[in-house]
């Protein structure tokens, strides 16, 4: 299997999972981050928009991978089913799709990956009585070139395309460094890979649409994040 053909989400979905216990690491920024994933890889198919916040379809075609076709036909259905503002002039908010899509999106990648054959699903019970899945590594091929290649353009330097561009700005955004760099000290962490996916996060060697859906997805990770912390809080008090 080409690395090319494993799909945002799935990298960000990968990149979570211990590769031993399968058990998901960070899984809230995780699942935020898969479901954006997901969503930009449909940008970057020419598939949706995603300009100054607002989530718009442009082209409802498949693209020929199945994860990707079910998030764009939930999309399509829930961008047509909602009311729109000023005669039609505002459309979807992308936070809000996130909001929605996280849960399900992670669910799908996982049965995604299943599918190709990068995990293997393990079941038992917690206590006798809960039943808990994990995710264990079953090919890690996939996941050592990803590695290799976020070590190769946030550590040393190399240029990224367009989807690695994406995906460490996606990472960088759910503050992910951690997932993305598991060997490196909280200092190295901290002094050569934050400010380096911070730099590439700006996208500066992307055309002008992609990056301004980079920082649309940002920015809507920012504010789903900040909007489930209030809530997490809310509950606690």
């Amino acid at each position: 299997m080409s690395a090319t053909s494993v799909t945002l989400g799935e990298e960000i979905m990968l990149l979570s999972l211990d590769d031993e216990s399968g058990e998901a690491k960070d899984r809230m920024s995780a699942g935020w981050g898969v479901a954006s994933g997901t969503l930009l890889e449909l940008v970057l198919a020419g598939r949706v928009t995603v300009e100054n916040g607002l989530l718009q379809v442009a082209d409802p075609s498949p693209t020929g991978t199945p994860l990707l076709d079910g998030r764009l036909e939930m999309i399509t259905e829930w961008a047509g089913a909602l009311p729109r503002a000023d005669g039609g002039a505002t459309g979807p908010k992308a936070k809000d799709w996130l909001l929605k899509d996280q849960g399900k999106a992670v669910e799908a990648t996982v049965r995604s990956l299943l599918g190709r054959g990068l995990v293997r699903e393990h079941k038992h019970r917690v206590l006798g009585l809960f039943p808990v899945r994990r995710y264990p590594e079953a090919d890690g091929a996939v996941e050592r070139e990803l590695r290799e290649r976020l070590t190769a353009v946030v550590l040393e330097g190399e240029r990224p395309d367009d989807r690695t561009t994406g995906l460490v700005a996606l990472l960088d955004a759910a503050e992910l460094h951690r997932i993305a760099f598991p060997d490196l000290s909280r200092k190295e962490l901290a002094e050569r890979v934050k400010p380096r996916m911070a730099e590439l996060a700006e996208g500066h060697r992307v055309g002008d649409s992609l990056r301004e859906a980079i920082r649309s997805m940002r920015a809507a990770m920012a504010a789903v994040t900040a909007a489930t912390a209030a809530t997490t809080i809310a509950a606690a008090i």
